[in-house]
């Protein structure tokens, strides 16, 4: 029981982290912010990580995990076409551009951007949180590739950065604009172009009479 609450409260802890840093961005959030979102004690925080930058490393890893589950149980996921897979990812991340800004932006864009040159381990939890995400996608690239442009000169890891990128360039967008309108625009963009890139499938074959 007691193993389950310290558990639950740590949960509570890096789920609040997630919103408050998303909102605030990293710089400005404090503990005590952290504490009283998840209504934990300053000792009960203490308890559980050594330090703001300690948490913010946990909280960029958890939700490095969620995304990974978010994305991988979609049903983009188990299309059998590589190329509707990476269509149907841009749709589904066009989808999720609903509500508050703070809701649908990244917490490791966001986290990065302001502590990249003063945290360096901030910096390095983004690094490898962001790039495992392109990892997942540089597969389904490949595979559409393979299918659909063998001959073209780039590659998959360079086109999966570059599908990040935007994505990221839109978040900022939509943080400067106070809505999701402009990152819209940014992905149906991003979609065009990755039709342009992979080609359009094959019509299906029609039977003589």
């Amino acid at each position: 029981m007691a193993a389950r609450d310290s558990q639950a409260t740590r949960t509570r802890l890096l789920e609040s982290a997630r919103d408050v840093i998303r909102k605030k961005g990293y710089a400005a959030t404090t503990v005590d912010e952290v504490c009283q979102a998840a209504g934990v004690t300053k000792g009960g925080f203490f308890h559980h990580f050594a330090s703001k930058e300690a948490l913010g490393v946990a909280a960029i890893e958890q939700f490095g995990t969620m995304a990974a589950s978010l994305f991988g149980g979609a049903d983009f996921a188990s299309l059998p076409d590589p190329r509707d897979r990476i269509l149907g990812y841009v749709d589904f991340r066009a989808a999720l551009l609903q509500g508050e800004v703070s809701d649908f932006t990244c917490l490791m864009g966001t986290a990065v951007q302001e502590a990249y040159a003063t945290h360096p381990r901030i910096r390095a939890a983004c690094d490898a949180g962001m790039s495992a995400h392109v990892a997942e996608l540089e597969r389904d690239l490949a595979a559409a590739k393979a299918l659909y442009a063998p001959d073209a000169g780039w590659s998959a890891a360079s086109l999966g950065y570059f599908m990040q990128s935007v994505l990221q360039g839109a978040f900022i967008f939509a943080k400067a604009k106070q809505g999701p309108e402009v990152a819209l625009e940014a992905l149906a963009h991003l979609r065009r172009y990755l039709i342009m890139l992979l080609g359009e499938p094959p019509a299906p074959a029609t039977k003589e009479k």
